[in-house]
């Protein structure tokens, strides 16, 4: 396959190619936040986040896993709506 091939192929130009080359070479990188990336669920009002752990069996974590994704959550998701759901409750 030749360039022009590859050209219309992936849709880029090799001068689109090298204008990102020299971006990235000096650091920038567009679509790129430059923002520290911090990992996990982003703090709600201002609150430090812990982990909460417990052991549970694999059937009624399949069953956890099932629920939560019939309602279009994870399983952390869905058991922070249940926890707030009863504490809600108090």
């Amino acid at each position: 396959m030749d360039i022009k091939q590859l050209e219309r192929r992936f849709k880029v130009t090799d001068e689109q190619i090298e204008k990102w080359s020299d971006a990235c070479e000096r650091g920038e990188y567009p679509g790129i936040s430059s923002k520290k990336i911090i990992v996990g669920r982003p703090l709600m009002l201002g609150g430090e986040l812990k982990p909460v752990t417990f052991k549970e069996t694999a059937q009624k974590i399949a069953a956890i896993d099932k629920k939560a994704a019939s309602l279009g959550q994870n399983r952390s998701d869905y058991l922070r709506y249940l926890i707030d759901k009863d504490l809600a409750a108090i």
